[in-house]
């Protein structure tokens, strides 16, 4: 087993749970991908089930709609579970998928994913875990969609990145963010100007500082 790629899936937390032999095993069936920043790796026309679990950097999942805009669905970081198969609820529904760093991807094909989980039970409880985590997170994300305004929306979004980056947000312009809470990047713009001179954050170029968490939740909250 290569060395680099031995070290990569032992420290992933969907395969914590698995024996030297097993880990060789995984080594065998399983492709890890370096996916340069910007590149599209998954489309909608693509079939065949396949699962990605993201090891380093950030995907972003996204629609287009019929007028061409852009929807971001979510934005994913390291330990992430995405991809298309019905095994384990996991869907794409025409979207899109793009490295927005440069990350490291393991790939499953779904017999691959079938043998594992049959032999090893508990890397069904690990999918389980993360999977949740991700759906509790978009869940809020719909709420925030639902029953906040812009400011609202866009604290709960930087304060969600803070827990992620710490209080140094790195990589996102402002029509990322504005994708990311379903606006237009002018008015997120407005809106982190207003934050600012509410001294609760500083803007650089792609990068935000949190200043007063407390003010931002205050906020959020709104």
């Amino acid at each position: 087993m290569d060395l680099d790629k031995k070290a990569y899936l032992q420290d992933m937390e969907i395969f914590r749970d698995l024996t030297p032999k097993e880990m060789a095993e995984l080594d065998r069936i399983t492709t890890v991908s370096s996916v340069e920043k910007g590149k599209v790796f998954y489309r909608p026309e693509e079939v065949g089930e396949v699962l990605f679990i993201l090891k380093k950097g950030r995907v972003q999942l996204y629609r287009i709609s019929p007028e061409g805009k852009k929807l971001v669905i979510a934005t994913l970081g390291p330990g992430s579970i995405f991809g298309e198969m019905a095994l384990i609820g996991q869907r794409m529904h025409n979207t899109f998928a793009e490295a927005i760093e440069d990350c490291q991807i393991c790939v499953m094909s779904r017999t691959d994913l079938e043998r594992l989980i049959l032999n090893k039970p508990q890397v069904a409880l690990r999918v389980l875990e993360i999977t949740g985590r991700r759906l509790r997170a978009v869940e809020e994300r719909l709420e925030d969609m639902a029953f906040k305004g812009i400011p609202a929306r866009l604290a709960s979004l930087l304060l969600r990145l803070a827990e992620e980056q710490g209080d140094v947000i790195t990589g996102l312009t402002h029509q990322d963010l504005a994708e990311m809470v379903g606006t237009y990047r002018e008015t997120a713009t407005q809106v982190l100007n207003e934050l600012k001179a509410q001294g609760l954050i500083d803007i650089g170029r792609k990068r935000i500082t949190i200043l007063d968490r407390e003010g931002l939740q205050e906020i959020a909250e709104g």
